[in-house]
C-alpha cells in the first residue's frame, strides 16, 4: 500500500471519528446532574464514549474508504497485489487501543475512589426498604423518621441500606449514584446534593408485584430548612404526637395506601378511608379486621387487589403497642 493511500484511509478516518464524537456530544443523553458523584460518573461516561466513538469512526471511515478506493474495476479478473501486512500499522493498532483501555481504567478508578468518600461529618441517615416502600430515619438529627427523604444540600450524606425482605436498589436519577439494599447485609452509599428542587426515589431491583410504583419524594433543601424541618419533625413525633401515626409513618403505610388523616395518597393498596365497608365485606369487626390486615395481609383479599403485594413482616417489625395504636389510629379516625 503506498504512502499517500494510508495518509488518506488515515484522514478519512479522523474525519469521521471527528464528526460522530461532535454529534454524539451535542445530544443530551443523560439526566441533568444534581450531585458531585453525578458529575464524576458524567465525566467518565463522556470519556469512554468519546473514545470509543472515535475509534468506531476511524474504523468505519477506513472501512468506507477501502470499499470505495479499491473495488474492483468491472471485466477486470486479475489477481490483487500480494500484501503480507504492514508492522507500523498492527503494532499502533495493538498500542493504541492498550493505552486508552488503561487510561479508562485509570480515570475510573479514581472516580470510584472518589465517590466512595464521605469526608469529614457527613449527615448520616438509614433508609429502609421493604415491598414496596422507603423509610428513612436520621440518627445525627432526633433519630428522626419520614417516609419522605429530605437532605441539605451541598452536604456529603451517608446512606446506610438495609432491605427488610428482598433486595431492592436505591438510585436517584440526579444523583447517579446506585447501591443495593440486601436484606442482613449493610450497604451504604456516599452523595453530595449540589442542587436544590423535588426527586424521586427509584427502586431499580425487580422486587415483587408492585416494583414499578416503589418510590419516594425527595427534597433537597438548604442547610437552614432542612434544620427548620428537623425540629418540626422532632417536636411532632413524626406523627403529631400520635403513636398511632408514628407508626404508620415509621412502617411506609403511607407509601401504598391512601388515607386522608395522614395526607398519604397511595394507590398500590386498598384506600384506607375505606376500612369499614371493607371489613364488612370481610364478615369482620373492624378493628379485627384491621389488625388481621396488618399482620396477616393475604388472610382477605379487598377485591381489586392482588395477593401477596403487601409485606408479611409487619407482625415481627413492629411490636405489639405499635400494631395497637395504628388499629387505634386507623379505627379512630373514621
Amino acid at each position: 500500500m503506498r504512502r499517500g493511500s494510508i495518509f488518506r484511509i488515515s484522514l478519512y478516518g479522523l474525519a469521521a471519528a471527528g464528526a460522530v464524537t461532535l454529534v454524539a456530544l451535542l445530544i443530551k443523553w443523560l439526566p441533568t446532574s444534581g450531585s458531585r458523584q453525578m458529575d464524576r460518573i458524567t465525566f467518565v461516561y463522556w470519556f469512554a464514549t468519546a473514545i470509543c466513538i472515535g475509534i468506531f469512526g476511524v474504523v468505519a471511515g477506513v472501512i468506507v474508504y477501502s470499499v470505495l478506493h479499491f473495488r474492483v474495476q468491472p471485466d477486470d479478473d486479475s489477481d490483487g497485489p500480494p500484501i503480507h501486512g504492514h508492522t507500523g500499522i498492527e503494532i499502533a493498532w495493538t498500542v493504541v487501543p492498550a493505552i486508552l483501555v488503561i487510561a479508562i481504567g485509570i480515570v475510573s478508578a479514581i472516580v470510584l475512589s472518589q465517590n466512595g468518600r464521605a469526608g469529614t461529618n457527613p449527615l448520616h441517615v438509614k433508609v429502609f426498604a421493604q415491598q414496596f416502600a422507603w423509610h428513612f430515619e436520621y440518627p445525627d438529627n432526633k433519630d428522626v423518621k419520614s417516609t419522605e427523604l429530605v437532605v441539605p444540600v451541598h452536604r456529603n450524606i451517608r446512606f446506610d441500606l438495609n432491605a427488610a425482605d428482598v433486595i431492592h436498589s436505591f438510585w436517584v436519577p440526579e444523583w447517579g449514584q446506585k447501591q443495593d439494599a440486601v436484606p442482613g447485609i449493610d450497604t451504604h452509599v456516599i452523595v453530595t446534593p449540589t442542587r436544590t428542587g423535588n426527586f424521586t426515589l427509584i427502586c431499580t431491583e425487580l422486587c415483587g408485584l408492585g416494583h414499578a410504583t416503589m418510590r419516594a419524594a425527595v427534597r433537597v433543601v438548604s442547610e437552614a430548612d432542612f434544620t427548620k424541618w428537623v425540629q418540626e419533625q422532632a417536636g411532632g413525633g413524626g406523627g403529631g404526637g400520635n403513636p398511632g401515626a408514628a407508626a404508620f409513618t415509621s412502617a411506609g403505610c403511607g407509601s401504598c395506601h391512601t388515607f386522608k388523616p395522614a395526607n398519604s395518597t397511595g394507590k398500590i393498596g386498598p384506600d384506607l378511608d375505606n376500612l369499614a365497608a371493607d371489613a364488612q365485606k370481610a364478615g369482620k369487626p373492624l378493628a379485627d379486621y384491621v389488625k388481621e390486615s396488618i399482620v396477616d395481609p393475604d388472610a382477605y383479599i379487598v377485591p381489586g387487589y392482588q395477593k401477596g403485594v403487601m409485606p408479611t413482616t409487619f407482625g415481627q417489625s413492629l411490636s405489639a403497642p405499635q400494631i395497637d395504636a395504628l388499629v387505634t389510629y386507623l379505627t379512630g379516625s373514621k
